[in-house]
């Protein structure tokens, strides 16, 4: 079992956080960087192409992170590979050891740093969590037996609870449910009244949320994220509290806020998930003054 799923299953409230491959091949300073982390946090995310940027194997890192004995959570998305490519992806990183998926649609590279890719989409979230049920049942998406089935597979989903309205959002975390989705992250969280909102209507499902902390790093930052992040809106008081300090007093801003935002959404979920985006360093003291 991965450490993730035994520390959901146990009720312990679960702090996951993130790698960011690097574009090239100097990893060992994102390495060094979460090695702080290592008795704070369960489990480490390792995004796929994010943003739609090309950067290092997203299966490449998980695997260095496991060496280490840290555990890793490997994003995989629909937009680069068809479902041969995903389904060799999935049994090549469970060879290797690495249990935790998450399932994700991925930004269409428009967006990324090679705007002319040709976008995949052979399979969406939905589909690509049933092969992943499917696969660990011995069966690949063709009805083809395999030798050997990944059946211990942790697979998680996305959900945005502060889109609105909020009910598709409910609805397809049901499918994601209903496909295979065992636990899920949120998308960042800065309303924490809507987030109780939401929780309270998904509450039914029994399924782990982990809520999305994001450091602020500028006003700039969350003005941008409001216009271009689908299902992330930061409050303008929240805008107006970063835009009250120098520039050199940001990060204990950001920490301050994020920190609060933990107090506030502990009793809602079952964890939460701090997307640290470059400023890992300051993961430990948001996680010391949230009361960790």
């Amino acid at each position: 079992m991965s450490k993730l799923k035994e520390s959901l299953k146990s009720g312990k409230f679960t702090i996951t956080s993130e790698i960011g491959p690097v574009k090239g091949t100097n990893i060992q300073k994102s390495l060094d960087e979460i090695e702080p982390l290592r008795s704070k946090v369960v489990a480490f995310n390792v995004t796929d192409n994010q943003s739609s940027v090309m950067r290092i194997a997203s299966h490449a890192v998980c695997t260095l992170l496991h060496q280490r004995g840290l555990e890793p959570i490997y994003q995989l998305t629909c937009r680069d590979r068809n479902r041969l490519a995903l389904q060799a992806d999935l049994l090549g990183a469970y060879v290797l050891g690495l249990r935790n998926v998450l399932a994700l649609t991925g930004d269409h590279p428009v967006l990324g740093d090679h705007p002319e890719a040709m976008p995949v989409f052979d399979f969406d979230v939905i589909t690509l969590l049933q092969t992943i049920k499917k696969m660990m049942e011995g069966k690949d998406w063709a009805g083809n037996s395999l030798d050997g089935a990944p059946n211990d597979f942790f697979p998680g989903a996305v959900v945005a609870p502060d889109s609105e309205p909020q009910d598709p959002q409910i609805f397809k975390m049901e499918k994601k449910i209903e496909a295979g989705a065992m636990f899920f992250q949120t998308q960042a969280i800065f309303d924490t009244g809507k987030f109780e909102s939401f929780m309270n209507k998904v509450h039914k499902f029994n399924v782990p949320v982990l809520a999305g902390i994001i450091l602020l790093k500028s006003p700039a930052m969350a003005k941008f994220m409001n216009e271009n992040v689908a299902g992330v809106f930061v409050p303008d008081k929240l805008i107006k509290e970063l835009d009250s300090v120098d520039k050199k007093d940001r990060p204990k801003k950001s920490i301050e806020i994020a920190a609060r935002l933990i107090r506030e959404v502990k009793n809602l979920c079952q964890g939460v998930h701090i997307m640290a985006l470059g400023w890992e360093k300051y993961v430990p003291s948001v996680l010391t003054e949230a009361g960790f």
